[in-house]
């Protein structure tokens, strides 16, 4: 028996040299009579542009792993919200306190632009009355407070980056937008909102002045005018939003969609009702 077999070997073997026809002439300088023959010398030069592709292959996997670590460096919405502590121990969350102290709780964060109460969760709190949520935690975070609406409430939680929705199944979290003129839509996505906005329970005529004053366009419905009289009113907190994402989680908020024309953003209602709200007894 052979014990002499050698292991194989697992490095990767760099393939056949070929010569490829001399398209180009040589700028190699000469050190003998063999650096005369053009095939030398553009085998030469083709072993290093081997070598080369090699080390762009090499280059090019190294900026692959560099970016699976920058993609698994992204700090999920679940441990962002997790750092976010109540500004208070609360035993319940219930429509006297659970909108106000969520959207105060909410902090900077590179994950997690903006936190929106839709309206059909506000309207489980103020119309249907029924929500009311039990934290257990000592020292609740902002993620206590969102794992407790989903699991003791019809309240549920979708994010669309970078927006964290709370809604219920009534609520259509997939946004309707038209855009007319992309120049003023480029013009948005690269505009900055304010620093930081809270609107708890604000209507479309204050919102509208802000988003004009900020934005340097012009936004319809003009605030008191009847068109506005149907929108429902707004509960968001963002940190860091550009034009773009304000107005997206304005819609949000207030259920509208809206077109982007030339110079202006018209708001409109949005009717769609995915489903229908279940009340089991008239609130109280």
């Amino acid at each position: 028996m052979n014990t002499d077999k050698k292991t194989p070997n697992t490095k990767l073997q760099a393939p056949e040299k070929h010569q490829a026809p001399n398209s180009k002439p040589c700028n190699l300088r000469r050190r003998s009579n063999a650096w005369n023959s053009p095939g030398v010398c553009w085998l030469e030069f083709g072993v290093w542009c081997l070598k080369f592709g090699a080390w762009c292959l090499v280059f090019g996997v190294w900026c692959l792993i560099f970016g699976v670590w920058t993609v698994g460096a992204q700090e999920s919405w679940q441990s962002a919200l997790e750092k976010m502590p109540l500004e208070a121990s609360f035993a319940q969350l219930n429509r006297t306190n659970c909108v106000a102290v969520m959207l105060r709780a909410f902090q900077s964060n590179q994950t997690v632009r903006g936190l929106v109460f839709m309206p059909g969760a506000t309207d489980e709190f103020y119309m249907f009355r029924r929500a009311k949520a039990g934290l257990t935690n000592p020292v609740p975070s902002l993620l206590d407070a969102v794992i407790a609406l989903t699991n003791q409430t019809l309240i549920r939680a979708t994010f669309r980056p970078p927006l964290l929705l709370l809604h219920t199944d009534e609520d259509p979290v997939e946004p309707i937008i038209q855009i007319e003129h992309e120049p003023t839509a480029e013009k948005l996505q690269h505009a900055r909102f304010v620093p930081h906005v809270l609107y708890n329970d604000r209507d479309w005529d204050f919102i509208q002045p802000v988003l004009w004053q900020k934005l340097k366009l012009d936004f319809h419905p003009w605030r008191y005018t009847q068109d506005s009289w149907h929108f429902y009113r707004h509960s968001f907190a963002g940190w860091n939003l550009s034009g773009w994402e304000a107005l997206q989680a304005v819609a949000a908020a207030g259920k509208s969609r809206f077109t982007v024309r030339k110079g202006s953003v018209v708001f409109e209602c949005d009717t769609r009702i995915r489903a229908v709200p279940k009340l089991e007894a008239f609130p109280k």
